[in-house]
C-alpha cells in the first residue's frame, strides 16, 4: 500500500486519475447547461458553450498524450469513440429512437471521413510533439475554415479578412520557424489535422440547421467506432485495465466536448464562436507543466498570440457583415435558417 501510495505521488497522472474517479461529471454537466441557458443572447451562449468545449478538449488532450506513451494513437482514436458511443447510449435510451430520424445521411458520413482524419492525424500528432505547440497550431483552423467557407458556403470574403487569413499563418509560421528550427513529421500532422477540422466545421453548421446537436454527436460515434476500428486492427494491442480507465476517460471527455461545440455552432455562428478555441492554449499549457514538464516557448506564445488576433479580426468582419444583411427568419423550432452568401 505504502508502495502504491508512494507510485502515485511521484506520478502526476495518476494523481489526475484518482481527482477524475471523484468527479461528478453527469451533476457538472447538468449544471453547466442550466447556467448557460440562464437569460443571455445567442452570441454570448454560443461563446460560452465553445470556451466549455474547449476545457473539455484540452483535459482530453493531456489524457491522449499520457495513455498514447504505450499504446499506438490509432487504437486509442478506435476506444475514444467507442467509449464516447457509450456515453451517448443512455440520451438515445431516454430520448428514443425516433431522434435519429434525418434524410441527411449522406452528409452524416462525409462529416465522419472528415472527423476519422482529423481525429487520427491530431492524435499522432500529441503523442509526437509538445502539447501546447500542438494546440497552438491547431489554432489555424479558424483561418483554414476562412478558405472552406469562400470554396463551399461561396462566402465572399474581402481583402481586410484574407489578410488576416495571411498575418494567421504567419503567425503559424513564427510558431514553426523554418530555417531555424526543423519541421517535424508531429507539426505537419497539427496543421493536417487543423485543415480537416475546418472541414467538419462547415459540415457541423450546415447539419446544425435541421439536426440535434446530440444527434449530431451520436452519428459521429456511430459512424466513426467501425470505421476507427479497422486501421487500430493493423496495430492492435489489448489495453491494461489502467489504460481501459484513459481511454474511457477520453471517450467521456471527448464526448462531453463534441457536445459543447456542437451545441455552439447550433446557437451562433461558427466565425463567432471558433476564435474562442484560444483558452484550450492556457489550460493545456499548465497540464502539458504539471504533467508532462513541459514549458511553453516564447515563441509559440508569440505565434499564438498572432494567430488568435487574427482569427478574432476574421469574427469582428463576419460579424459586421452579418448586421448589414437582412435578419433571416427563424424556424419553429427557433433555428435561425441561414443560407450560404
Amino acid at each position: 500500500m505504502a508502495a502504491g501510495a508512494r507510485a502515485v505521488g511521484r506520478n502526476p497522472g495518476l494523481r489526475f486519475a484518482q481527482w477524475w474517479r471523484r468527479a461528478d461529471c453527469a451533476m457538472a454537466w447538468d449544471m453547466l447547461a442550466t447556467t448557460v441557458k440562464a437569460g443571455a443572447s445567442p452570441a454570448v451562449r454560443g461563446a460560452l458553450w465553445m470556451a466549455t468545449s474547449c476545457v473539455f478538449f484540452a483535459i482530453m488532450t493531456g489524457f491522449i498524450r499520457y495513455v498514447t506513451g504505450s499504446l499506438d494513437p490509432l487504437i486509442v482514436v478506435f476506444f475514444r469513440n467507442l467509449f464516447g458511443l457509450l456515453v451517448m447510449l443512455p440520451w438515445l435510451s431516454r430520448s428514443g429512437l425516433g431522434v435519429l430520424r434525418t434524410q441527411r445521411l449522406p452528409l452524416y458520413s462525409v462529416r465522419a471521413l472528415i472527423w476519422l482524419c482529423a481525429m487520427t492525424s491530431w492524435y499522432m500528432a500529441i503523442s509526437a510533439m509538445n502539447l501546447a505547440d500542438a494546440v497552438a497550431l491547431s489554432f489555424t483552423t479558424p483561418l483554414f475554415a476562412t478558405v472552406v467557407a469562400v470554396l463551399v458556403l461561396g462566402e465572399v470574403v474581402r481583402l481586410r479578412r484574407w489578410s488576416a487569413v495571411a498575418i494567421g499563418f504567419v503567425g503559424a509560421m513564427i510558431i514553426l520557424r523554418p530555417g531555424f528550427e526543423e519541421i517535424t513529421p508531429g507539426a505537419f500532422l497539427v496543421l493536417a489535422s487543423a485543415g480537416f477540422m475546418a472541414v467538419g466545421v462547415v459540415v457541423i453548421k450546415l447539419l446544425s440547421r435541421t439536426e440535434k446537436p446530440a444527434a449530431i454527436v451520436f452519428y459521429m460515434v456511430l459512424f466513426l467506432t467501425p470505421a476507427s476500428l479497422v486501421p487500430a486492427l493493423f496495430v492492435w494491442q489489448t489495453p491494461t485495465p489502467t489504460e481501459f480507465f484513459w481511454l474511457a476517460g477520453i471517450g467521456a471527455v471527448g464526448t462531453l466536448g463534441h457536445l459543447s461545440m456542437t451545441r455552439a455552432y447550433s446557437i451562433a455562428d461558427a466565425t463567432a464562436v471558433l476564435p474562442f478555441d484560444f483558452l484550450r492554449l492556457p489550460v493545456v499549457a499548465v497540464i502539458g507543466y504539471v504533467a508532462f514538464g513541459e514549458v511553453l516557448d516564447i515563441w509559440t506564445g508569440i505565434g499564438a498570440t498572432i494567430i488568435i488576433a487574427s482569427s478574432v479580426y476574421i469574427a469582428h468582419r463576419e460579424a459586421l457583415h452579418e448586421r448589414r444583411l437582412t435578419v433571416p427568419p427563424v424556424r419553429p423550432d427557433g433555428v435561425v435558417a441561414t443560407g450560404a452568401r
